[in-house]
């Protein structure tokens, strides 16, 4: 065995398991981006629940109205808030933990009047670590403060006085959070209470630590009992305006999934049935069991993924942009933006030139690899794997999210993009997500990995392997059994129409229907 292969085989290959495995487990913890998705649509959704139609005997309108938001939104914004409180409370009994046996360590092990040499004083990265823990640890007081205010006054609003009380009650005592929650606290307490107590500056905590319906739900209250019509008047002006885009935005984000989820699902039932009655000639059956004809052996596989994808994405790539003469941590959006793009496309080049070199010498390729036929039916195949995955994908997430109970991590250009109002930013993560992830993991998931596993492999196996490690890839526990059905989708698409064009379409589709539903969700 050559040196070059012992050192891919026994030493890179097993220190980039072993990442790879860190790094799952390391998102084990680390609560799902999907749970405070959820917020952010109910808070939409109890905008919209205010929105009165100039008709309000029109029937039909009732009923779109019912449809986009349910039957019950007050009692469901409850039990999502509910929930989310919960996830925030076990978060930060754990970091509570954390910080505890810090500091039990530090009292046990006696700090020596200097420095000895089997006693090393305090690394930087172990003070990093607990300036992290501090830092998290108000991050969750403060999102708990914040759940706990709104959750009272969905309490309140359902006539709920006692239980609101104390939930706010509760929430004044707590010696652990910022005065100005208390004091918003006490506020809401004495618009509820029986009879309603009027503080002084009562609007400031209002405006100040509560936004869009409870916000608006707020001052409606204090403008009643401080019987000012003008204010009131201009606040509920502002909440039917501000309902009517919530309805809007529901539409856009609900209908729209929901309609290409329902074709997806005719699609399913044509496909399948297709498939019974017309069998090799159906359309799932094109291309089914024919493997490509791959010159290489798996040394050259595990080469460009070992060396290609995981060290130039892992190690590489984050310690060229760490030497980097940049301000940390970036808080300006659109560096933030932009250095994720830089970093996706560093990724991207230093992968594609090792898959490039690694089958140069195999030149010329054998038929059906790395095809891009424009002249081609891939439009409607992308086009129609979307609408397939749609609803495959929804069921396995619902699945996912009853075993991972709102834990396992998510990816985190997710946030990024949910809070970046910026014009500019947005764009940049839109043509990172949409343009340039679908071409670059596509050539190299489905154009290189499945085609070549068919070597081995049927290709039925060849797209659950490739599916899988396509989501193994995206580091994060949660998204594995998504991810792996998106993929099985991606593999079929591509293995039947043989052109990579179609694959590329469904993924880039399916990446700006989620950064579209982020970018609505977050202009709320």
């Amino acid at each position: 065995m050559t040196l070059k292969r012992l050192i891919l085989f026994f030493v890179l290959t097993p220190i980039a398991v072993l990442l790879a495995v860190s790094a799952l487990f390391g998102s084990w913890q680390e609560p799902q981006f999907q749970s405070r998705l959820e917020l952010y649509q109910t808070n939409i959704a109890l905008q919209a629940q205010t929105w009165q139609s100039e008709d309000s005997n029109d029937d039909n309108l009732q009923a779109i109205r019912e449809a986009i938001l349910g039957e019950q939104p007050l009692e469901n914004a409850t039990k999502q808030y509910q929930e989310a409180r919960q996830s925030v409370q076990a978060n930060l009994d754990k970091v509570n933990n954390q910080v505890a046996q810090l500091r039990s360590q530090a009292e046990i092990t006696p700090t020596p009047p200097k420095p000895l040499p089997d006693v090393p004083p305090p690394t930087k990265a172990s003070r990093q670590g607990k300036q992290s823990l501090q830092q998290s640890l108000k991050q969750l007081q403060k999102l708990l403060a914040e759940l706990d205010l709104r959750l009272g006054i969905l309490q309140a609003q359902q006539g709920q006085t006692d239980t609101a009380s104390k939930t706010w009650s509760e929430l004044q005592q707590r010696s652990d959070i910022n005065p100005e929650f208390g004091q918003t606290a006490a506020v809401l307490s004495g618009l509820w209470s029986n009879p309603p107590r009027l503080l002084p500056n009562a609007q400031e905590p209002i405006q100040k630590n509560l936004e869009g319906w409870f916000r608006s739900t707020a001052l409606v209250k204090l403008y009643q009992l401080q019987q000012r019509q003008d204010a009131l008047s201009a606040v509920k002006a502002a909440q039917q305006e501000s309902s009517a885009q919530a309805v809007l935005k529901l539409a856009v984000i609900v209908t729209i999934p929901t309609l290409a989820a329902l074709i997806g699902l005719i699609l399913l039932i044509l496909l399948f049935a297709q498939r019974f009655l017309k069998g090799k000639a159906s359309l799932l059956a094109q291309n089914a069991d024919i493997p490509w004809s791959t010159p290489w052996d798996g040394e050259t596989v595990l080469q460009v993924f070992i060396i290609g994808f995981f060290f130039m994405g892992q190690i590489f790539v984050p310690l060229v942009i760490s030497v980097l003469p940049i301000p940390r941590p970036i808080v300006d959006v659109r560096l933030q933006a932009f250095s994720v793009l830089v970093s996706y496309l560093l990724v991207a080049l230093g992968a594609l030139s090792v898959l490039y070199f690694s089958l140069k010498r195999f030149f010329p390729l054998p038929e059906f690899w790395f095809c891009f036929r424009f002249q081609d039916n891939w439009f409607w195949w992308g086009l129609g794997g979307y609408c397939t995955a749609l609803p495959i994908v929804v069921v396995v997430s619902l699945i996912n999210q009853q075993l991972w109970q709102g834990q396992g991590g998510s990816n985190p250009l997710l946030q990024l993009a949910l809070e970046s109002q910026d014009s500019v930013a947005l764009g940049i993560f839109f043509f990172t997500a949409a343009i340039a992830a679908p071409f670059f993991e596509e050539i190299l998931f489905r154009g290189f990995l499945l085609p070549s596993l068919t070597r081995y492999l049927p290709v039925w196996g060849a797209i659950l392997i490739s599916s899988l490690l396509f989501a193994i890839a995206h580091l994060s526990l949660s998204e594995i059994l998504p991810l792996t059905a998106l993929g099985i989708v991606l593999g079929v698409v591509y293995t039947r129409s043989r052109n990579l064009l179609a694959p590329m379409l469904l993924h880039s589709l399916w990446n700006s229907g989620t950064l579209l539903s982020l970018f609505v969700l977050g202009s709320n």
